[in-house]
């Protein structure tokens, strides 16, 4: 038995809006500890996936 309660379905993760939301908040302090650490070209890929999440919660209008 699942938790949903479903045999046939596995468990919901949320959707694609709520782990844009999830990456969108664990990439930005990732980025805030590479820059830290000096570590620019990763916080600087970091923070373009911080835009892509923003982007993607914007689009779907959340």
């Amino acid at each position: 038995m699942t938790l949903n309660g479903d045999d046939d379905q596995p468990p919901s993760d949320g959707g694609p809006a709520e782990a844009a939301h999830y990456i969108k908040g664990a990439v930005h302090d990732l980025a805030r500890l590479a820059r830290r650490h000096r570590l620019e070209m990763l916080a600087y890929l970091l923070d373009m996936a911080h835009l892509e999440a923003e982007e993607r919660l914007r689009l779907r209008g959340r």
